[in-house]
């Protein structure tokens, strides 16, 4: 398996859950997001990953720099598409690139740290799924749709129950 595949597997349940929701839980408030919305989960995972392809252009990925894109968050149509262009393009070869980032408030200093390709899309992986496992806490919020057991669930956590059953 490659780690594209394994994105869009994730995407593919990500994509199923938007879907089930209407538009108001989509766009909801959950008091137990801090009145964060479903659909702002959703919008931050996307902008990570158009950044990315933006770095992947450029040589350099700065996630800080995403546009914040309030119709993704909004339109669950528009946020499913954006979701099957990234998983149409996820697929490319690795690369070097340099990421930016500044963990400063106070200053507009960045650093700037070694990374590649590959690696950025793992941690946009890894971020996906913990998203989605606060979207699952969101949905139960909002909705009544059952979500699959695994879901929001990291891979190495779903194997780790699975030997523990045994």
């Amino acid at each position: 398996m490659t780690i594209q595949h394994a994105i869009q597997q994730v995407f593919v349940q990500l994509s199923a859950s938007i879907g089930q929701l209407t538009d108001a839980e989509y766009s909801q408030p959950s008091p137990t997001l801090f009145n964060a919305t479903i659909g702002q989960h959703v919008r931050h995972i996307i902008e990570l990953f158009i950044e990315l392809e933006k770095g992947y252009e450029s040589g350099v990925v700065n996630y800080e720099k995403r546009k914040r894109d309030y119709r993704i968050e909004t339109d669950k149509a528009f946020a499913a598409a954006q979701l099957q262009e990234i998983y149409n393009t996820i697929e490319r070869p690795d690369k070097q690139l340099l990421l930016e980032a500044g963990y400063d408030e106070h200053s507009d200093e960045l650093l700037t740290i070694q990374s590649n390709y590959y690696r950025e899309v793992v941690y946009n992986l890894e971020h996906t799924v913990h998203h989605m496992a606060l979207i699952r806490v969101g949905i139960a919020d909002v909705s009544a749709i059952k979500l699959p057991e695994g879901y929001g669930v990291a891979s190495s956590t779903i194997k780790y129950r699975k030997a523990c059953a045994q």
